[in-house]
């Protein structure tokens, strides 16, 4: 299937790496279907891009490469609409954002996705040791020139 995306043109992408929210991502809950685009192959940030929607994209990452003590507290109805019996059988991924030259990420809403039956969600941690915009890392400051 063809996408139509506002950072990349139009790309083709098999229908089965669609991924459902049924319930939309916060802000956007009349958009469900996305895919997971991957820029380079070492690339730790992927674009999380609305199927239907060229302007409507996330920076999404795994929050364990940043965060090493996060962990999702999966409740049993969440588990069940995601069609999983646990973690092992998700992928966690939370939102980023750029403040200055710092890239944060919400762990206050991650996203888990069943990585089988490509069914997600966004969850909202009550857990407030974790807010909306923990720094994960620093950006570079561009190499000035320097005259001799």
């Amino acid at each position: 299937m063809l996408i139509d995306t506002s950072r990349f043109g139009q790309i083709e992408v098999e229908q089965s790496r669609v991924i459902n929210f049924p319930n939309g991502i916060l802000g956007f809950p009349s958009h469900n279907s996305y895919v997971l685009l991957q820029p380079t192959e070492d690339s730790h940030f992927y674009w999380l891009q609305a199927v239907d929607r060229a302007d409507l994209t996330f920076v999404v990452t795994d929050p364990s490469l940043f965060v090493t003590n996060y962990r999702v507290p999966l409740k049993t109805e969440q588990s069940q609409e995601l069609g999983i019996s646990n973690l092992e059988q998700a992928q966690v991924f939370v939102i980023v954002n750029k403040r200055g030259h710092v890239l944060t990420g919400n762990l206050q809403g991650p996203l888990v996705i069943n990585v089988k039956d490509k069914i997600g969600e966004q969850l909202v941690l009550s857990d407030r040791r974790f807010t909306t915009r923990v720094p994960l890392t620093e950006l570079q400051s561009p190499v000035e020139a320097v005259a001799v």
